[in-house]
């Protein structure tokens, strides 16, 4: 039953993303589409995350009909210090994605809304342990790009429709899913645009399933997970699948602390996306850096670590790491990175 239900929600999904296309087909290059598709949903989950935050909170506190959506801006900044130690980020009732949404369609200036949503989102991270998490996140939502039209009137349009796309999303709680909502989502774009665009998808991103196998071999016997890392963590699937598994068996793993890095710039940061949806706690590094030249973690011992890297990678940079410290056993070949991934893993 729950592989029906998996199937019924990916389905669905996919089916959305795709009419999503077709509404912006022409416009917005594939691979760039990825960008807005993936930053918009993001938007639209940290809104409800915060959502429900807030209104379980006052139900708890005797007030069941309470909907932060609906308070004033005024009467929402009261909470803003505390909202932003605890969550890690704020967003004003009036730009949560719900209510820009709602007047899309009217907003002649929907793209400068939109991006002064997105840098008051960043902005409320800063001076919070989450500030590297949020900093530069919807870079790549250019609302202001000729892609999506030549005049703000067709950019616009463009951005309704992608907005109304992303609200007409089943996706209900997203911890309810049996799907990685977030990450299949990823998945399904890499799919659909990665031969097209001339790129390898899996260099982006690990199947689910996989992800998930390779989670519950490497705690079998475990009674307690602290560090887990991943050298080439693309958008991040492994350590979702990771949490997730962990997170229902917590009676034979108490607790994750997560380490991970990425070179490609835009994967970085939705790795930080698919992380901070999950109320997940990272650390992927300073900024995004090749792991043979700038490893971001050169001192973490970690209790298991699972990866998918470019194990085939050719021309890896064998010649400017003759002498590393990481090639106890023997210098790696220079026309294929396999013994370099493993020998900086075992290191």
């Amino acid at each position: 039953m729950s592989d029906i239900r998996k199937e019924q929600e990916r389905d669905e999904l996919h089916k959305t993303i795709w009419g999503i296309a077709d509404d912006l087909r022409g416009s917005v290059d594939g691979w760039d589409f990825k960008s807005y598709v993936l930053g918009m949903m993001f938007y639209r989950y940290i809104s409800e995350n915060l959502t429900n935050y807030i209104n379980a909170g006052e139900a708890e506190a005797g007030n069941p009909d309470f909907d932060y959506a609906k308070l004033s801006d005024e009467d929402a900044e009261q909470a803003r210090a505390d909202l932003v130690n605890t969550k890690g980020f704020f967003i004003l009732p009036s730009e949560l994605f719900v209510n820009v949404r709602a007047r899309a369609a009217r907003d002649e200036n929907l793209n400068e809304t939109l991006e002064r949503v997105f840098k008051h989102i960043e902005e409320s991270a800063k001076g919070s342990v989450s500030e590297d998490d949020f900093a530069g996140l919807f870079d790549d939502i250019d609302v202001n790009s000729n892609k999506l039209g030549a005049t703000v009137a067709k950019r616009n349009d463009k951005l309704v429709k992608l907005m109304n796309g992303i609200g007409e999303m089943k996706l209900g709680n997203y911890k309810d899913n049996t799907i990685d909502a977030f990450g299949d989502a990823y998945e399904y774009l890499m799919g659909m645009y990665a031969s097209n665009a001339g790129k390898s998808g899996g260099e982006y991103f690990t199947p689910q399933e996989v992800s998930e196998l390779l989670t519950r071999l490497a705690v079998v016997g475990k009674t307690e997970v602290n560090k887990v890392y991943d050298p080439a963590c693309g958008s991040g699937g492994m350590f979702v699948q990771s949490a997730k598994f962990i997170r229902s068996h917590q009676k034979e793993v108490r607790n994750i602390s997560i380490y991970g890095q990425e070179a490609n710039p835009s994967t970085w940061k939705m790795a930080h996306m698919n992380i901070a949806i999950r109320g997940l706690e990272a650390d992927l590094g300073k900024s995004y850096a090749d792991t043979f030249f700038d490893d971001q973690h050169p001192t973490l011992k970690a209790d298991y670590i699972m990866a998918n890297p470019p194990f085939n990678l050719s021309d890896w940079g064998q010649a400017s790491l003759l002498e590393d410290v990481r090639w106890k056993f023997g210098i790696p070949p220079a026309g294929n990175a396999n013994f370099a991934w493993i020998q900086h893993m075992i290191h």
